[in-house]
C-alpha cells in the first residue's frame, strides 16, 4: 500500500496529527526503554555523541540523552508532539534539535550525518511499504561508522489500529542489511519491558527490539 497519493500526501502523518490533536496519546511513554538506559549508564556505557531520534514524540528518549551529555535531533510529522517536546526540554534544563518532517526524507530536513547512536522507537513499523527503503537509505546516509540503531514495533499489531503497525526481524534483515547494517539482536520483549500510556504493551502484539550496527 502506497503511503501517499497524486498530491503527496501522506496518510500515516494525518493519522498521528488526528490522534494527538484529540488527545489520543496511545503510543506515550514517561520513561526511556531499558535498553536505551542500560547503553548510556550500563557497565559499557557508549560514549556520548550524536543521537537521532525518529519519531520523537513528546521528546521522552531525546530529553533523557540530552540529560545525558548527548547531542540530540529528535524528528516528528506532529507540531503538537515536537511543541510537547520542546516543553520537556526547556524543563529538564537541556535543549536538543527538534525538526517537524517525515523521517523518510531526512535528507530534505538538513539533518546531517554522523550519529553514533539511532533510536526508533515506533516509527519505522508504521510506515508503508513504498517509505520503508527511503528510510533505510535515509538513515544510513544518517549515521557514522560503527553507529548503533535501536529499533522498536509490533510484529502482531492490535487489530483495531488505524494503520499498519508491523515489522518482523527478517524484514529488518532484509531491508538493512544491503545498506550495511548487521542485525545483533533481535529480541522479543516482555510485558513487564515496557509501559505505554500508562499500561504494559500486551504481548499478544509481540515488541520486538532490534539492536544493529553500521558498517559503511
Amino acid at each position: 500500500m502506497s503511503g501517499a497519493n497524486r498530491t503527496g500526501f501522506r496518510w500515516y502523518g494525518f493519522v498521528y496529527r488526528t490522534f494527538y490533536r484529540l488527545g489520543l496519546r496511545l503510543w506515550e511513554r514517561s520513561n526511556p526503554p531499558s535498553d536505551l538506559v542500560e547503553l548510556v549508564e550500563g557497565p559499557n556505557p557508549l560514549p556520548p555523541g550524536r543521537a537521532l531520534d525518529l519519531g520523537c514524540g513528546t521528546g521522552t528518549d531525546s530529553v533523557y540523552l540530552a540529560r545525558h551529555g548527548w547531542d540530540v535531533t529528535g524528528v516528528d510529522m506532529v507540531p503538537n508532539a515536537l511543541a510537547r517536546a520542546r516543553r520537556r526540554a526547556a524543563a529538564a534544563g537541556v535543549s536538543p534539535r527538534y525538526l517537524q518532517g517525515d523521517a523518510t526524507r531526512l535528507q530534505d530536513l538538513g539533518v546531517g550525518e554522523g550519529f553514533t547512536l539511532v533510536l526508533d522507537f515506533g516509527c519505522f513499523h508504521t510506515l508503508p511499504d513504498d517509505r520503508r527503503d527511503p528510510y533505510v537509505q535515509g538513515v544510513s546516509r544518517a549515521a557514522a561508522d560503527g553507529a548503533t540503531l535501536l529499533l522498536y514495533g509490533f510484529a502482531n499489531p492490535p487489530r483495531l489500529a488505524p494503520m499498519r503497525a508491523e515489522f518482523t526481524p527478517e524484514e529488518v534483515r532484509r531491508r538493512f542489511g544491503p545498506e550495511g547494517w548487521e542485525l545483533v539482536t533481535a529480541d522479543r520483549m516482555s510485558a513487564d519491558a515496557i509501559v505505554v500510556a500508562g499500561r504494559r504493551v500486551d504481548d499478544r502484539f509481540q515488541l520486538w527490539r532490534c539492536r544493529l550496527l553500521h558498517r559503511s
